[in-house]
């Protein structure tokens, strides 16, 4: 049953697997890029040591931190673009202009929004030590979390199950898309 739907999905496409940090991007995405066959690009290894630095002190990113590192991620959807080939890339994309900057690499961009709630994703950031990412940033996050709009291609999915079902989620999701 898999491989049917799954060879449905496999038409190069593209994705962004989002949400706040601490939600499952980096797990979900690697499973999901798996899943398809698709090359997998994990955002935060582009950060700059001076984003990581400032993460790891506490202080949250602004817009101007953001933006080199975005222009890196849109370069490597525009290449997979370029080279028909299918992506899937874990990145925040917390605010429309962003996920609008990324999708100049690929219009036709899905973004896959991993949802859930402050105690749920809290919980799952204590669990993981020597992360950049302190869990005193989670407010800061979810402040700037501009959900999908109606216009936006994607799919929200609640990350309650386990990411085995929500890898089954998306994909029944994205080849409706």
């Amino acid at each position: 049953m898999h491989d049917r739907i799954d060879n449905q999905v496999v038409q190069s496409k593209r994705c962004v697997v989002m949400g706040v940090s601490g939600c499952g991007k980096s797990a979900i995405g690697r499973r999901l890029a798996q899943r398809l066959g698709f090359a997998y690009v994990e955002g935060d290894d582009h950060h700059t040591a001076g984003n990581i630095a400032k993460m790891a002190a506490g202080i949250p990113l602004d817009d101007n931190d953001r933006h080199a590192w975005l222009l890196i991620l849109q370069s490597r959807i525009r290449s997979a673009k370029e080279r028909d080939e299918g992506l899937v890339l874990s990145c925040s994309s917390l605010k429309r202009r962003y996920r609008d900057l990324l999708r100049l690499g690929d219009p036709s961009l899905i973004f896959i929004h991993l949802d859930g709630d402050r105690e749920l994703i809290a919980s799952r950031m204590q669990a993981r030590p020597g992360h950049f990412m302190p869990p005193a940033l989670l407010e800061s996050q979810f402040r700037d979390l501009e959900p999908l709009a109606k216009d936006e291609r994607g799919i929200r999915i609640d990350i309650k199950a386990e990411p085995e079902k929500l890898v089954n989620q998306i994909v029944a999701q994205y080849a409706a898309l």
